[in-house]
């Protein structure tokens, strides 16, 4: 089984998870540029966790053969903060990176008119940099943010096939699976959503546009929900062929519009193996 993490924030985890997501069948992941869970009170403290995202962190994961890429925003909670706004302005020398795959994660945290303007310009710099959106719905009032979010992607002109909206459970999905735009769901140990209930839902509303993550990072969370999914998917009866696609085909269709998405030397390529790839020989202990 082959597994792409479209979502974990893998600053916050460590070499053992990264062994462990490996041995599970993880290869491939995207880590969006999120809150670290204390406040930033400069603009040069983004840059430096802008920094490990696009250079330290993918030589970590490329020690334990997986494939990392990134998203960079200013996440919502922080649109907030006057003092983080001229993240706005040092943004766009990092989507012009390769590795960077989508702008995100934006959206709401409290639906605050900062979080309005925020959203909106960076929705303008997906559009300039051609690059996909990852949007984050917000914990609280989930169905009233999640309807507010897609009125703001409609009036930006982003094509929503070029959007996944994230976060989502049984109140929201019937939504966004309206819109048009891609279906994002965390698995959680506790909140959000867990492997039964997705099961549900993907029976429900099939496989097309679903895109399913750990959301891992410093809270309450698990790197291998993902493989506990995958391994209730094919436990209520769904074929080797609709989990690849959940777990794999669909993250790659969806990052794969930033033209930036380079899997060469993971199971993406018919020439590669689990096994003894050039790029992965040496990286098991």
């Amino acid at each position: 089984m082959r597994i792409f993490d479209p979502h974990i924030h893998m600053t916050s985890r460590t070499t053992d998870d990264y062994q462990a997501m490996y041995d599970a069948g993880v290869r491939a992941l995207v880590e969006p540029a999120f809150w670290l869970g204390q406040p930033r009170t400069s603009v040069d403290t983004f840059v430096d966790y802008f920094d490990g995202l696009v250079g330290w962190e993918p030589f970590r994961a490329s020690q334990f053969g997986i494939r990392h890429h990134c998203t960079m925003a200013l996440n919502p909670k922080e649109a907030n903060d006057p003092r983080c706004r001229g993240v706005l302005d040092v943004l766009p020398r990092y989507l012009a990176k390769d590795g960077v795959v989508a702008v995100g994660e934006l959206g709401y945290d409290s639906m605050t008119p900062e979080e309005d303007e925020v959203f909106a310009a960076q929705l303008r710099l997906a559009i300039e940099h051609d690059l996909p959106v990852l949007v984050h719905t917000p914990h609280r009032d989930k169905a009233a943010g999640t309807r507010r979010t897609l009125d703001v992607v409609r009036e930006s002109g982003v094509t929503p096939e070029r959007v996944v909206v994230d976060h989502l459970n049984e109140v929201t999905v019937g939504l966004v699976a309206d819109s048009g735009c891609w279906m994002g769901f965390s698995i959680y140990p506790d909140t959000k959503m867990d492997p039964d209930r997705m099961v549900a839902i993907l029976k429900e509303y099939g496989t097309d546009r679903m895109l399913v993550n750990s959301a891992a990072d410093w809270g309450k969370s698990d790197p291998l929900r993902t493989r506990q999914t995958a391994d209730a998917m094919l436990a209520a009866g769904f074929a080797d062929d609709d989990v690849d696609r959940v777990f794999w085909q669909n993250p790659v269709a969806f990052y794969g519009q930033s033209g930036r998405l380079d899997l060469e030397g993971t199971p993406a390529d018919p020439a590669a193996t689990f096994e003894g790839n050039s790029v992965l020989r040496g990286a098991r202990p």
